[in-house]
């Protein structure tokens, strides 16, 4: 018996991409393990060849999000600047093929980082020690595209970026409440102070949203080779990104170590928290004074995501992963903790 793959019309998609990328039928599609939003999948053809296909969740979709169109907007002006991107190659609107709009792109062999263990069977020490100063020279790099020659100018408002970021998730927040789970109202305190407290915005970039290692994949000299998940993308301050890889670039003694199980950064010969951000100031001309405001903003806007995806899951649309969200609920009162700690260092 075939087996079904969620979130995918085999019949429909195979001869869209026939017809449009010239994709030799039968085709075969895997989801790819790891994603909890935006669903990815490998597409295989009958000659081997192998593509990457993106599509919303399956059910519990917001309305502003999830855009597939903005999504293979923002590739197909990054590729041909050199930004390390996978090249888009096709994008399908029409819902009568697939329920919802999809695009297609390359798929880019590498590694992509999800835990210590595997980041130690992947690199040595020394590769890994240099892992950092890489993915800080690439985010610099995307910070210094002018939005408007790359054809994003109309991307989305280049002012008042922390503001709106604010206001938004607050909103998606609100929206994503789980009957039973309650956490106190910190989450609405720590955006208030958040909203008090909001830096100078200093230069309109293009802004990733989800900048981190796992987001990215890396060749075997440790350099980034694409950087994947661009489902939030935006236009704004580009110290938000900063602030998020932050976040991510967790050290051993962090609490909040346990976000991405143990995190690959913990792994020995990884640059410290305070190296990384060392090496994007090499790159970049910024003021990175008020780095810890961006950095609680990281954690509070990621106590937000956590909620949505864990009221997708409350749902049912795992979308194929079935991996366990219990834990959500005390990981996001903690995040929202950390960000109040990190703005009393602001």
């Amino acid at each position: 018996m075939n087996r079904v793959v969620v979130g995918i019309d085999e019949a429909n998609v195979s001869a869209w991409m026939s017809e449009h990328l010239k994709a030799v039928a039968p085709l075969s599609f895997e989801l790819i393990a790891g994603g909890r939003s935006n669903l990815t999948y490998r597409v295989v053809d009958a000659e081997g060849a192998t593509f990457a296909l993106r599509r919303p969740p399956t059910s519990h979709v917001l309305p502003t999000a999830h855009d597939m169109v903005r999504e293979f907007t923002v590739i197909s002006a990054l590729y041909p600047l050199g930004m390390p991107v996978a090249e888009p190659l096709g994008l399908c609107v029409d819902e009568e093929v697939n329920e919802r709009p999809f695009y297609v792109m390359e798929f880019v062999d590498g590694a992509i980082l999800r835990d210590r263990a595997q980041a130690e069977a992947t690199f040595d020490e020394a590769t890994r020690g240099v892992i950092g100063d890489h993915l800080a020279h690439t985010l610099a790099q995307l910070h210094d595209v002018d939005v408007e020659s790359a054809g994003l100018g109309d991307l989305a408002r280049h002012d008042v970026y922390i503001e709106r970021q604010l206001r938004r998730w607050t909103t998606q927040y609100e929206q994503m409440n789980v009957e039973g789970v309650d956490h106190g109202g910190l989450i609405e305190a720590v955006g208030a102070e958040l909203s008090a407290q909001i830096p100078s915005q200093q230069r309109v970039s293009v802004v990733h949203g989800d900048y981190r290692l796992d987001n990215t994949v890396l060749d075997q000299k440790g350099r980034v080779r694409a950087i994947l998940d661009w489902e939030i993308c935006t236009l704004g301050d580009p110290m938000a990104d900063l602030g998020l890889l932050m976040v991510y670039w967790a050290e051993p003694s962090d609490p909040t170590v346990s976000l991405l199980g143990v995190a690959p950064t913990t792994a020995r010969g990884f640059a410290s928290r305070d190296q990384v951000l060392g090496a994007y100031a090499s790159h970049s001309s910024l003021d990175l004074s008020h780095v810890a405001y961006y950095q609680a903003f990281g954690y509070w806007k990621l106590a937000c995501i956590m909620q949505g995806v864990f009221a997708r899951y409350s749902a049912g649309a795992a979308g194929g992963d079935q991996g366990s969200v219990t834990e959500y609920p005390t990981l996001i009162l903690m995040l929202a903790q950390s960000a109040k700690m990190t703005l009393e260092r602001n």
